[in-house]
Parts: C-alpha cells; sequence; structure tokens
C-alpha cells in the first residue's frame, strides 16, 4: 500500500495567560480539552491539546500559553489562518457567540465557494469558520453552550503566506502528495485525497510582504497525519531524499514526530496516530489530569504549584 499523508494530524500555537486560554477554547469555542501536559523544553508552561471526544487527528489544536508572552505579528514564512470546520446554517449562532462574548470578528464572506467566519482569539490567533461544499459527517465535541447541531467539526484548512508559492507547493506536490484544486487570484489551493476531512492546505503568495514574528497569538507549526511510525520513518526517507534537514524520531507520548523547515519558513511535524490520548486517562477522564513526561516525574509537586490555576 501506497505511503499516505492522511491530512492535518494538529496545530500548535503560542498563547499568553493560561486561563484566558482554557476559558475561550472550552467555554467559548466549545472544544474538549482532551489532553493537559506541559512544555517538553519548559516545563513551566503548560502544553494544552484541544479536540473532540477522543482527540482524534485532524481535531487538535495544541498550545504552549507562555505567561506574559509580546504579541506575534502576522505575515510570511507563517501559517496565518486555521479554518475550522461548522455545520450549514450554523454560522449565525457564531455570530452571536462572539458578539455577546466581546470577540473581534468579520462579516460572514465567501472563498472557493464556501461561505466562512473570520475571527480572531483573545491573543489576536485568526481562525476561519467554513462552511464545506462538503457536509462533514465527524461527530462533534459538545457542551451545555454548544450543541452538536453548531458545533466545530475539526480542522477544514490551514493557510501559509509565503512570499514564492514554488517550493512550498514543490513539498505539498512531490513529497506529502497533495494536488493543486483551484487558484483565486494569489490564493493556491491544495487537498489530498487521502482523506475526507482536514484535507486542505491554502498557500498564499505575498511576494511584497514583510515576514511574520512568530510569538503570542501565532501558529509554532503545524502537523500532518500518518498512519504509524512505520510510515512515518520511510516519509523521512523520502525528505531527506529531496535534502531538506530534518530531525531524528521524537517520542511525544501521544505520538512519534518528525520536523523539518519547509522552504517557505514554515516549521511542518509530521505525527503518527499511534498510540494516541487514552494511553494514560481513560476517555472519560480525558484532560482531567495533569500529564507529566516521565522525566519531570520526580518534580511533580514543584512542577504543580508553579503552574497557573485554571479555575
Amino acid at each position: 500500500m501506497e505511503d499516505k499523508i492522511l491530512g492535518l494530524h494538529h496545530i500548535t500555537a503560542i498563547a499568553g495567560g493560561a486561563k484566558r486560554n482554557f476559558d475561550f477554547y472550552t467555554r467559548v469555542l466549545g472544544l474538549r480539552l482532551v489532553k493537559k501536559t506541559v512544555n517538553f523544553d519548559d516545563p513551566y508552561t503548560y502544553h494544552f491539546y484541544y479536540g473532540d471526544k477522543v482527540g482524534t487527528p485532524g481535531t487538535i489544536l495544541t498550545f504552549f500559553p507562555w505567561e506574559g508572552i509580546g504579541t506575534g505579528r502576522r505575515g510570511t514564512r507563517q501559517v496565518t489562518e486555521i479554518g475550522y470546520s461548522v455545520p450549514e446554517n450554523s454560522l449565525d449562532f457564531w455570530l452571536k457567540r462572539f458578539e455577546q462574548n466581546n470577540i473581534t470578528y468579520n462579516k460572514t464572506s465567501e472563498k472557493f465557494g464556501e461561505q466562512y467566519l473570520t475571527f480572531l482569539d483573545p491573543d489576536g490567533l485568526k481562525f476561519e469558520l467554513i462552511v464545506p461544499k462538503n457536509t462533514d459527517s465527524r461527530t462533534p465535541w459538545e457542551t451545555d453552550q454548544v450543541a452538536a447541531d453548531v458545533a466545530t467539526r475539526g480542522f477544514h484548512n490551514v493557510t501559509i503566506t509565503t512570499n514564492k508559492l514554488q517550493p512550498t507547493a514543490d513539498v505539498l506536490t512531490e513529497i506529502f502528495g497533495y494536488k493543486l484544486l483551484e487558484q483565486h487570484v494569489n490564493r493556491y489551493r491544495f487537498i489530498t485525497d487521502a482523506s475526507e476531512n482536514a484535507a486542505i492546505v491554502d498557500v498564499v503568495e505575498a511576494q511584497g510582504e514583510g515576514i511574520g514574528h512568530v510569538a503570542g497569538g501565532s501558529v509554532h507549526h503545524v502537523a500532518f497525519r500518518v498512519k504509524d511510525d512505520q510510515v512515518l520513518m520511510r516519509f523521512r526517507d523520502k525528505i531527506v531524499e529531496k535534502g531538506h534537514h530534518i530531525t531524528e524520531k521524537i517520542d511525544r507520548n501521544y505520538f512519534y514526530s518528525l520536523y523539518f523547515r519547509e522552504p517557505g519558513g514554515v516549521l511542518f511535524e509530521l505525527a503518527t496516530d499511534n498510540p494516541g490520548f487514552a494511553i494514560d486517562e481513560s476517555v472519560e477522564e480525558l484532560g482531567s489530569g495533569l500529564k507529566l513526561p516521565a522525566q519531570y516525574e520526580t518534580r511533580r509537586e514543584d512542577i504543580s504549584s508553579k503552574l497557573p490555576k485554571l479555575d
């Protein structure tokens, strides 16, 4: 069987205050906190994972909430927008919800024949809620305020802004197996046929635009999904053959990863489906406990006492 990139796995961004981040994504946006852990390199900073009931790849948005971090700046060499799929006729609900919660948003618009609503999270991270052409059948996480008939289904797409299209497009097409689906002015839509959802990458070519600054309200990296670590390592060989510098395999407890920076400047990760988020908590208990990487377990009391309180 041919090795495939199965669409988006997760997207990791940077935030400011942990409690503000937690409150917005669980209460206002209605996502589930599926894992509460810490940054592998900075154990006094949380690493939050939000998603659906089980943390299905393609629904996972993760954050490093660094207290007091400065605000980033959108520009080239960045992921500049994150698109979530939502049901038909749900955008009016979200407009009212953003209004009630003082969330910055723009009026509904249309792109590639799909209605969408743009909004910013409390740190300025840019999102789009998109009604896809094809109905998204994924089962959402729902809350007492965000019912299933309006809730997000998971990722629809990400948007990369770059000074030069072709080097980024070559990685997507020649290594990842994406194909150019359509183009509008300087926005190019690439898609994989290996997945029905979280399958789209938009690349905006902005030749004269300045380079962005990654900080609060910025995407740190975007992770693409592969079945397991055997497929992962075969992709590593392919990426090396193309002349890109890439890490060795890294165990992130809930998936295995490789990282490399594509020529346009965005940090790409390849991440596996295995072993998943239920290896150290039951599905019912996901996100309820603080889970530490093994190397920090002996420091649990110290780390726990210094992490920001969420309630």
